[in-house]
């Protein structure tokens, strides 16, 4: 639903969307200056506007950084752009997910590409993986950064310090890749 805050003596509008699967408050800014905030249930109107106030100064540089950056591409685009880049990011993920998975001694079950808009990947229980078919965009250490990450996820099914101590063991520099890899449309 859309709504309007004043911020700094800036008028904002922004989209509030609630989630079941949101646990936090999330604050995104996109191209062309669309600010979204996704909040769990029950959030009160008064909790997200001093939410906002918080991030203003941050809030306020994002829109004036990305106001000028076209818009996403529609579904229709995003939907040939996967039909064209689905087969090469199957290839890549199997041949990411074995080399890693062996280095971890590790099993999965199956590999999987996606048309997902806000996930580069997913492990479920049963040791499906799921990828985002940009991965066939990715340079080769992101790519190797979210085949890890997705891997040790069969370990640890969560993002705890074990967690990411296991995506250290190859992937060093992991807070860097993975701030890269937000920063990836």
């Amino acid at each position: 639903m859309k709504q309007e805050i004043e911020l700094l003596g800036n008028k904002v509008e922004y989209t509030h969307k609630v989630s079941k699967r949101a646990k936090r408050l999330r604050l995104a800014v996109h191209c062309g200056g669309e600010v979204t905030i996704t909040t769990p249930r029950f959030v009160s109107q008064n909790f997200i506007k001093k939410f906002m106030f918080q991030k203003s100064e941050w809030l306020l540089n994002k829109i004036e950084e990305l106001k000028n950056i076209p818009k996403k591409k529609t579904a229709k685009e995003t939907k040939a752009d996967f039909e064209k880049y689905k087969d090469r990011a199957l290839i890549i993920a199997k041949r990411k997910v074995l080399k890693f998975s062996k280095i971890y001694n590790l099993k999965y079950n199956k590999i999987s590409i996606k048309n997902q808009s806000t996930r580069w990947g997913s492990c479920s229980r049963k040791g499906n993986l799921n990828f985002n078919y940009k991965i066939a965009l990715l340079s080769d250490e992101l790519a190797n950064y979210l085949a890890v990450h997705e891997i040790c996820h069969l370990a640890e099914f969560n993002h705890s310090k074990k967690f990411w101590n296991l995506v250290a063991m190859t992937i060093p520099n992991y807070l860097v890749l993975r701030k890269q890899l937000k920063g990836v449309e």
